[in-house]
């Protein structure tokens, strides 16, 4: 039974351990924390969002950059110290523009095949993690933002994602609690949100049962070449052979691809979350069960069971760095004391992570320079989204190398 090492049990790592499994590869997985998603997986916005796909490689989103740049609050932050990592990778980003259309409709395509894998996954498991399928509602203050909007609803219907526009009365309709006044929206019923660290927790219990072995507060060290085309791992605790190694390992994968030769540029961009925790019936009744998104502020929600509501949203540019910021926060606990007044935000737990972001915004999924090296990483804000598809794409390519 051939042996294969994936490193990084955050939802991609122990997706494409479970897809490997199945097909009935002996799997071990490697990763520096304790536990299981305790990195970019522990407490994203939640949404399973093919609505969401569009990429950031757009003129638009580089002149917002360039206004927001200067503003602490603002959804975009730049720290514009000087590093060649950061700026590398700027340039990367701005060479994929040409690409933006492509790769929109790339990614959709991506993200509408990955949710019956996923939810096949859950069925089969018996994963409970909160799944609300009650779709996602992206709303408009403006003429001018909606207008935007119904160009990117374009390429995301090219796609093949069926979304359509609503009026202020249907957003009413759909989500009675969100207060404001709208110009209009796009909803996407088939989008659905859940809790990615009770999935992904609930996973890596059910590849143990399977047979696949976790070796948990575990730093990898070297990733060597061996003759007959295996592969060495020096590990914490020693060394070991593979016949092939994922590299899953979010913002750690640039460093372990230079080990074996290979570039791939992930860069961390910092997200922020909150959890409003609803812990009386007037804030459980006030709070949205459907999922928003708010284009304007770039911020996400999604409903986690009865009484916990999650928002998020926010990319900061500032290296490896996870410390969560007040007044990167505040904006978020700000936003729904403005949408949902009757929530109380008493009970906010803050959060923040680093999504694993490529220049193209595409994940890497595929194989490296060497025999035996494949990459599945690199997803950014919809690795929640993606995983269960790419994890798919790259066990099917060790299944025929």
């Amino acid at each position: 039974m051939p042996r294969i090492a994936i490193i990084g049990a955050g939802i991609t790592g122990v997706t494409t351990a479970y897809a490997l499994t199945q097909r009935g590869y002996q799997v071990t997985v490697f990763d520096r924390h304790r536990y299981a998603a305790m990195e970019t997986s522990f407490a994203n916005g939640g949404q399973l969002s093919a609505s969401n796909a569009e990429v950031w490689n757009s003129r638009a989103t580089v002149f917002k950059g360039l206004r927001w740049m200067f503003t602490r609050n603002a959804p975009l932050l730049l720290n514009p110290r000087p590093s060649w990592h950061k700026y590398s990778w700027i340039g990367e980003f701005l060479r994929q523009i040409p690409h933006y259309r492509n790769n929109t409709i790339e990614t959709v395509r991506l993200a509408i095949a990955a949710r019956e894998h996923l939810f096949g996954i859950a069925e089969r498991e018996g994963i409970q993690f909160d799944h609300e399928r009650r779709g996602i509602l992206h709303f408009y203050a403006t003429r001018k933002e909606h207008e935007a909007a119904a160009r990117v609803n374009e390429l995301l219907r090219t796609g093949g994602l069926d979304r359509r526009a609503v009026t202020p009365e249907e957003i009413r309709t759909i989500e009675p609690a969100l207060n404001g006044s709208f110009f209009g929206g796009f909803f996407t019923e088939s989008d659905s949100t859940g809790d990615i660290h009770k999935f992904t927790r609930g996973l890596s219990a059910a590849c143990e049962r399977l047979g696949t072995t976790f070796h948990y507060d575990t730093d990898v060290q070297a990733i060597d070449s061996l003759d007959g085309g295996r592969i060495a791992i020096t590990r914490t605790a020693g060394r070991d052979t593979f016949d092939g190694v994922v590299i899953c390992a979010g913002v750690g994968s640039r460093s372990l691809a230079a080990m074996v030769g290979d570039h791939v540029n992930v860069y961390p961009v910092k997200g922020y979350s909150i959890t409003v925790h609803l812990d009386d019936e007037a804030s459980r009744r006030s709070a949205p069960w459907v999922s928003l998104l708010d284009d304007h502020a770039k911020i996400v929600t999604s409903r986690l069971g009865v009484d916990r509501f999650r928002v998020a949203g926010t990319a900061e540019f500032n290296g490896v760095n996870r410390d969560i910021r007040a007044d990167r926060v505040e904006p978020l606990v700000q936003w729904t004391r403005r949408y949902f007044p009757g929530a109380s935000t008493a009970r906010v737990v803050p959060w923040a992570g680093l999504r694993p972001m490529l220049p193209s915004m595409l994940p890497r999924t595929g194989r490296g320079k060497r025999p035996g090296i494949f990459y599945n990483t690199g997803h950014g804000h919809l690795g929640w989204t993606l995983s269960a598809a790419t994890a798919e794409a790259v066990s099917s390519l060790i299944d025929n190398r």
